[in-house]
C-alpha cells in the first residue's frame, strides 16, 4: 500500500490551504449576517446524527480546497482498501477490519480476507458470545455454589477496558435488573482492591480480556482476583467439598486466542472468545471485547449497537465527499491543526451518560495518529495528531471553558447533545433538560459570536473592566445532535470518530493502526523491576535520576 502514500505538502491543495490560512480574517458574525443559508449549507446528516459545521472557521473556498486535498491524497482509494481487507497496517502487515465486526449476518457479498471468510468467523464468535450471555442472564450459568451471577468484572487495559467502560456507562439504562458490570484496568493494587471490596464472590463472574493472555497488567490483576475469589470462598465455607479448579472455571471466562494459556490459568477454553489480528485494541469494543456488554445489556442491545456502527460505516463508505460527514470532519481537523495551529481538541458531551466518551477518544485518536514518521518510515515535516480531552457539560463550563472562550489558544470543540433525555425531570415548572440544552446552544453561540466592547459598555460596565469582559468570538465549534442516546446512536458516534481518525491519518500519510509508541516504557518497566525489588546491581546500571527516584522509594517503603 505504500505506493498510494502521498506527501500532502506536495499537493496543490496544500498550497491553496496555506494561502487561505494567510488571508483568513475570521468573522463568524459577519459571515452569518451576509449568508442566511450558511447554517444550512454547512449542516449535514449521517445515519441518525445531525452535524452542524457552520460555526467553524471555513468558507466555501476552504472547503473546496479540503475536498481537493482528499482527492490528491487518494482518500477514496485508501478507504476502499480498508473496507476490502488490504493490509493497510503496513508496519505489522495486517488488514484493518474493525468494520467487519459489525457487518450484519447474511450480508452479500461475503468478505474473504487472507483466505478466511471473515463474515462467518465474526458471526460464529458473536453466536457463542450471545449464547453465553443468555445463559448468564437467565441464571442457567451459576457460580460454584449455584447462585446466579450478579456482577460481571471485566479485567483488561487500554482498548480492552476503555471501550467496555465507556459503553457500559453510556448505556446503563439498558442493563438487566440485578446485573451490573465493573472494570479493573490499572495495575495499581488499589484498582482491584476497591472494585471487588463489596462483592459477593459467589455471584461474581470475571472476564480476563487479553488477546495474547500475556498483558502484564491484565494477567497480574487476573491472578489477584483469582486469589481473592478462592480466599473469599474459602473463608465463607463455600469451597467446602469443592475443587479450586472448579471454582475458577465457574467464575472466570476469557477474551483471548491463546487457549493454552487460558487453560493453564484455570479457564475452560470453551469459555474463551477470540478476535483477530486485524482488530486493533482501540477498535475492538464491538468484538468479543464487548462480552461484558453482551451479558449485562443483552444480545439484542448489542446487536442494535453493532447496527449503529454499520450505518455509519455505510455512510462513510458510500456517501459523496460533499456530504460525507466523517470525511468532512476529518478534513476540518486537518485545517485546524495544520493551517490554524490548533494543538488540542475538546469533546464536550452534554449528556452525563457519555462522561467517559472523551477518555475513550483519547486512545482512539492519540494512539492512532500520534506518529512522527510516515507509513514509509520518513520523518513527517508537519504536525500530526491532536490532544483530545473533555468533560461533560455543564461541568466543564465551571472549569475549563474560560480558556476556550478567552484564552490565547485556538481550541476546536465538538459539542454533543440529544433532544430527548433518559430521565425527564422538572424543577417546579422548569423542564431541566430544556435548561440543560439551553446551555448547550448558548455555548456554541457565545464561542462563535462573542461579545464586543460596545455591547459590554451598553450593560453599564465600568470602563476599566470592559476589556476583561470582551469575548472575541470566532472560536470554532462543531455541534452533533441526535434524537436520543440509544445503542445505535452510540455505535454511530464511535464509528464517526473512527473514520475521522482514519481520514486524518490518510492525509498525513501515517500508519494509524500500529502503536509502537506504547512499547518502550513497558520494556523498561520489566528491566527496572529487579531494581525496584532491591537489586543493587541493576540499580547501579541506571541513570542518576532513576537511581535517585528508586532509592527514595526503597528508603521510604515500609
Amino acid at each position: 500500500m505504500t505506493k498510494n502514500i502521498v506527501d500532502p505538502t506536495t499537493t496543490s491543495a496544500w498550497a491553496e490551504l496555506n494561502e487561505h490560512s494567510k488571508n483568513l480574517k475570521p468573522d463568524l458574525r459577519g459571515w452569518f449576517a451576509e449568508d442566511s443559508k450558511r447554517a444550512e449549507r454547512f449542516t449535514f446528516e449521517a445515519a441518525d446524527l445531525l452535524v452542524d459545521l457552520s460555526k467553524n472557521l471555513i468558507n466555501t473556498e476552504i472547503l473546496e480546497s479540503l475536498k481537493k486535498l482528499a482527492a490528491e491524497v487518494k482518500l477514496d482509494e485508501r478507504r476502499a482498501a480498508m473496507f476490502s481487507g488490504e493490509h493497510i497496517n503496513m508496519t505489522e502487515d495486517r488488514a484493518v477490519l474493525h468494520t467487519a465486526l459489525r457487518r450484519p449476518s447474511g450480508i452479500s457479498p461475503e468478505l474473504q480476507v487472507d483466505g478466511q471468510n471473515v463474515d462467518a468467523d465474526v458471526q460464529e464468535v458473536l453466536g457463542r458470545m450471545y449464547d453465553f450471555a443468555d445463559r448468564v442472564r437467565s441464571g442457567e450459568w451459576t457460580g460454584i455454589t449455584g447462585k446466579k451471577i450478579e456482577t460481571v468484572v471485566n479485567i483488561g487495559i487500554g482498548g480492552s477496558d476503555l471501550g467496555p467502560v465507556m459503553v457500559y456507562e453510556a448505556l446503563k439504562p439498558y442493563a438487566q435488573d440485578g446485573l451490573e458490570a465493573r472494570f479493573i484496568s490499572n495495575i495499581d493494587p488499589t484498582d482491584a482492591a476497591e472494585t471487588v471490596a463489596d462483592l459477593d464472590p459467589e455471584t461474581t463472574l470475571f472476564i480476563v480480556a487479553s488477546k495474547t493472555f500475556g498483558t502484564l497488567e491484565t494477567l497480574t490483576n487476573a491472578r489477584v482476583c483469582r486469589q481473592w475469589l478462592l480466599d473469599s470462598l474459602r473463608e465463607n465455607g463455600a469451597l467446602d467439598g469443592k475443587e479450586e479448579n472448579d471454582a475458577v472455571a465457574s467464575h472466570f471466562i476469557a477474551v483471548s486466542t491463546a487457549l493454552d494459556k487460558v487453560k493453564d490459568f484455570g479457564i475452560d477454553p470453551e469459555n474463551a472468545f477470540g478476535f483477530w489480528n486485524w482488530v486493533g485494541g482501540r477498535y475492538s469494543v464491538d468484538s468479543a471485547i464487548g462480552t461484558s456488554l453482551a451479558i449485562v445489556l443483552g444480545p439484542d442491545v448489542f446487536e442494535e449497537f453493532l447496527a449503529g456502527f454499520h450505518a455509519m460505516d455505510e455512510h462513510f463508505r458510500t456517501a459523496a465527499l460533499e456530504e460525507n460527514v466523517p470525511a468532512l470532519m476529518g478534513l476540518l481537523n486537518i485545517w485546524n491543526v495544520n493551517f490554524l495551529g490548533a494543538e488540542t481538541h475538546a469533546v464536550l458531551p452534554y449528556d452525563q451518560y457519555l462522561h467517559r466518551f472523551p477518555a475513550y477518544l483519547q486512545q482512539l485518536t492519540m494512539e492512532s495518529n500520534g506518529k512522527g514518521v510516515t507509513a514509509e518510515g520518513k520523518p513527517v515535516i508537519y504536525n500530526t495528531g491532536e490532544v483530545f480531552w473533555g468533560e461533560p457539560g455543564t461541568n466543564g463550563q465551571h472549569a475549563f471553558y474560560q480558556l476556550i472562550h478567552q484564552g490565547t489558544r485556538i481550541i476546536p470543540a465538538d459539542f454533543i447533545a440529544f433532544a430527548n433525555p433518559v430521565h425527564a425531570t422538572k424543577d417546579g415548572d422548569q423542564d431541566v433538560h430544556e435548561l440543560f440544552l439551553a446551555n448547550f446552544f448558548a455555548q456554541t453561540k457565545a464561542l462563535a459570536f462573542g461579545k464586543t466592547a460596545d455591547e459590554v459598555r451598553a450593560e453599564g460596565t465600568d470602563e476599566a473592566i470592559v476589556p476583561a469582559r470582551v469575548f472575541t468570538g470566532n472560536r470554532p465549534t462543531t455541534s452533533i445532535m441526535a434524537s436520543k442516546l440509544t445503542p445505535s446512536v452510540l455505535g454511530q458516534l464511535i464509528a464517526l470518530y473512527e473514520h475521522i481518525t482514519f481520514v486524518q491519518g490518510v492525509v498525513w500519510g501515517i500508519d494509524s493502526f500500529d502503536q509502537w509508541g506504547v512499547e518502550l516504557g513497558k520494556q523498561l518497566a520489566q528491566q527496572l523491576a529487579p531494581a525496584v525489588a532491591g537489586d543493587r546491581e541493576v540499580l547501579a546500571e541506571q541513570d542518576s535520576s532513576t537511581q535517585n527516584l528508586i532509592g527514595f522509594y526503597l528508603n521510604q517503603r515500609k
